[in-house]
């Protein structure tokens, strides 16, 4: 007979859940985290919902373009309003910030929690509206905002409350930056290598995050439906223990 399986008492569970938890408070991993459910969502977003982006908001006004070149409105008014709604939750963000700062407390907790809330909107109505087969459907446009919305609270929570950390909803300044970065040490020509070598340390891993959610975002939507959406709130919910 084999050793008989040994199984964790609920004292040595808690105490794996915390040092798994432990993990996500770290610097690097809160940004990597952040980074992988932004790539993750904006792709999800835009293949069901017809080229909406959730995270790179601005990106909408490019797709609006292109419909109209292309004599199509269908879906532009999901992305007229992607703007308005993401503008309505950042300026709600500053607002929690600042009254938190009177408190002497960290909102990150509940930034968290409201994104992984809005998240789960953004699941929960992309799957009564199946199956979409318009951009302009009204539960469509709904679960597009609630996107938006999640990743509205995300760019927010990356200025307000984890500036230190790199962008993690959108990549081109962090390309750009590690390029430049990465061009002055192959030369030599940097007037402040170790500040340089710091700012790779931070952007690198968002942005290799970034892509590997997008692609992993692509493949999931395709396999599981709006139903992939748990993994980002999964994610999102360990960093909400993990953080205060």
């Amino acid at each position: 007979m084999g050793t008989p399986r040994h199984i964790p008492s609920p004292a040595e569970a808690a105490t794996l859940a915390r040092k798994w938890a432990a993990h996500f408070a770290r610097p690097t991993a809160i940004g990597m985290t952040l980074a992988f459910v932004a790539g993750y969502v904006d792709v999800v977003g835009f293949i069901a919902l017809f080229g909406l982006f959730t995270a790179h908001v601005t990106g909408n006004f490019v797709m609006i373009g292109v419909q109209l070149v292309a004599s199509t409105h269908v879906g532009v008014l999901a992305k007229l309003l992607a703007l308005p709604v993401f503008v309505i939750f950042v300026a709600a963000v500053k607002l929690i910030v600042q009254a938190f700062a009177n408190r002497d407390r960290r909102p990150l907790r509940l930034l968290l929690i409201l994104q992984t809330l809005l998240l789960l909107g953004f699941m929960v109505i992309g799957m009564a509206a199946q199956p979409i087969i318009s951009a302009d459907a009204p539960l469509a446009i709904l679960s597009g905002m609630f996107g938006v919305a999640a990743l509205a609270i995300q760019n927010a929570i990356g200025r307000l409350v984890l500036s230190d950390l790199a962008p993690t909803t959108i990549m081109t300044g962090n390309t750009t930056q590690i390029v430049i970065d990465m061009v002055e040490l192959a030369s030599g020509n940097c007037g402040d290598g170790n500040a340089a070598k710091a700012r790779l340390r931070k952007m690198l891993p968002a942005l290799v995050a970034f892509a590997v959610g997008a692609v992993f975002g692509g493949f999931a939507y395709h396999g599981a439906g709006f139903w992939c959406v748990l993994l980002p709130v999964a994610l999102l919910v360990a960093l909400a223990t993990a953080n205060e």
